[in-house]
C-alpha cells in the first residue's frame, strides 16, 4: 500500500478522492490534538467561571482560543498540502479521469 504521507488521496477506489482523508493521513493528528487541548481549555474556562476564579478566566480563554486556532490552522495547512499533492498527481496522470467510470 502506498504511503499516506506522499499521497493520501484515493485515486482508484472512489469518485470522492478525499473521503476518509483524515483517517489515512496521519499528519492531521497534531491539529486534532491541539483542538482536543483547546476543548479541555474551554472546560477549564467553564470551571473557572463555576468556582469564581476570575483571575484564571482570561488565561483559560486565551489558551483555549489559541489552541483551537492553531489546531484549525494546522489542519487547514495539511489539507492544502493534500490538495497540492492531488493536483500534482493529476498533472502526471492526465488520462486518469477519462478512463475512470464511476459507479
Amino acid at each position: 500500500m502506498k504511503g499516506a504521507y506522499r499521497d493520501p488521496v484515493d485515486h482508484s477506489r472512489t469518485t470522492q478522492p478525499h473521503a476518509g482523508e483524515s483517517f489515512t493521513d496521519t499528519l492531521w493528528l497534531p491539529g486534532l490534538l491541539l483542538i482536543a487541548l483547546g476543548v479541555v481549555g474551554i472546560a477549564g474556562t467553564v470551571a473557572a467561571l463555576a468556582y469564581n476564579h476570575h483571575e484564571l478566566l482570561m488565561m483559560f480563554v486565551a489558551v483555549a482560543a489559541g489552541l483551537l486556532i492553531a489546531g484549525g490552522l494546522a489542519i487547514m495547512v495539511e489539507h492544502h498540502r493534500v490538495q497540492r499533492v492531488e493536483r500534482q498527481w493529476l498533472a502526471e496522470h492526465p488520462d486518469h479521469w477519462q478512463n475512470h467510470n464511476p459507479i
